[in-house]
């Protein structure tokens, strides 16, 4: 059988020594290794995008479609699309993907869960999306969803695991509390879970986590070589930006560090720029000054620098913004969720007249409760401005939800 060109050209650099061998294979690889056994006679449905790729990027796509024994019928894919071809927020229902000529069924569209309809057909549906291991990004919701979906219409469900470019050692955050649930926040989870989506699946599944405690058949294929100590760049692993404001293998440890503050939408959390939430900055900011004051902190693993930017799109395009890069110099030892409260705090005590909660209008008010999943934190940190204000409650779950998750990790 004759090989595309592309994996003989992957194959000569990895004899010439060009190209090094990832540390870790994704679930996809250990599937195909596996000869697609768990599949094989079934009609097959696949949640993916463009982070669904083996470690020479190909599509996991065109590898169930190009497997002899796979019957790929269907496609699903969360906002941006399958191929990756739509943009954020992009409302899409069906279409047909243009390379295997399949059905492609939004879930970003009138419905976030597959419809019976949709599901009509399959009898295993697969999924294999690149996570960035924190609860408001929308991913985990989509997969939970999508079990609950497989477990009502009796249809089997398979992960293919990857990593958690977080690891698997860090945990911050409160769990989401009663009348917070959202797709920003679909489960009793804290903000930075410290779980695999496999193991995260396991546990929604096995704990009754899911709507009505309904349970799917699930089976995980899970990684090799991927510790709990790794962060994305220990796996030797190409990263496909998971959605166009998450273009590195870094951003997502910035994502925790600012994407809460960014839901009030006064101060730019770099997101319009070139190093999206990796800045704090407004038009009014000193940006020596904060930046004084911010390393004073002397923040374990964190620095900030000065800087000066012009948001090429998004609310304060074209607008000269002054602030803070953040810097995570090591990512063990920082907090990373206390960096934007920190900010907040110090932004307050140059500028009592900028209050971000005073200044934010209902809506953003609302989204920034949901992405904490609870309206405490703010109630408690907008008396004073103050992270020791909020500090315990963020972290009293911390403990309990390592020791709960503990019999569902999958790697040591």
């Amino acid at each position: 059988m004759k090989r595309p060109l592309y994996t003989l050209l992957a194959l000569l650099l990895l004899s010439n020594g060009l190209v090094a061998q990832p540390k870790v294979k994704p679930g996809i690889e250990v599937l195909r290794e596996r000869k697609f056994d768990i599949l094989r006679g079934k009609r097959v449905g696949l949640i993916t995008n463009p982070t669904g790729v083996d470690s020479r990027l190909k599509s996991t796509v065109d590898i169930l479609f190009e497997a002899a024994d796979v019957r790929l019928v269907a496609l699903f894919g969360p906002e941006h699309g399958v191929r990756g071809d739509h943009l954020a927020g992009e409302k899409i229902e069906k279409y047909l993907d243009e390379r295997t000529k399949l059905p492609v069924y939004s879930l970003y569209g009138k419905t976030r869960r597959p419809t019976p309809e949709m599901l009509k057909g399959i009898d295993v549906l697969v999924y294999d999306l690149q996570d960035i291991g924190c609860r408001s990004y929308t991913y985990i919701s989509t997969m939970g969803l999508a079990m609950e979906a497989a477990a009502e219409q009796s249809i089997e469900f398979v992960v293919l695991d990857r990593p958690n470019p977080l690891g698997g050692e860090k945990v911050e955050g409160c769990v989401v509390e009663k009348g917070f649930q959202s797709f920003l926040g679909q489960f009793t989870i804290p903000y930075v879970y410290g779980l695999t989506c496999g193991e995260l699946a396991t546990m929604l599944n096995d704990n009754g986590m899911l709507t009505n405690a309904v349970k799917c058949k699930l089976t995980v294929v899970p990684m090799q070589g991927w510790k709990r100590t790794m962060t994305f760049e220990g796996t030797g692993l190409p990263w496909v930006p998971t959605s166009p404001h998450i273009p590195t293998q870094l951003t997502p440890q910035y994502y925790v560090g600012t994407g809460i503050l960014g839901e009030l939408g006064v101060i730019s959390e770099g997101v319009g720029y070139t190093l999206p939430f990796q800045m704090f900055a407004a038009e009014w900011i000193d940006a020596e000054r904060l930046a004084m004051r911010m390393n004073a902190l002397k923040l374990d693993g964190v620095m900030f620098r000065p800087t000066t930017f012009r948001p090429f799109y998004g609310r304060s395009k074209d607008k000269k913004l002054k602030g803070v890069e953040i810097y995570i110099t090591d990512y063990a030892k920082a907090e990373l969720i206390s960096i934007q409260f920190l900010l907040l705090q110090v932004h307050y005590d140059l500028y009592p007249d900028k209050n971000p909660f005073e200044m934010a209008d209902a809506n953003a008010i609302k989204s920034f409760d949901k992405v904490l999943g609870t309206d405490e934190v703010r109630k408690r940190f907008s008396k004073s401005m103050r992270w020791e204000d909020v500090k315990e409650y963020l972290n009293k779950d911390v403990e309990s939800f390592k020791k709960k998750s503990r019999k569902y990790l999958l790697y040591q």
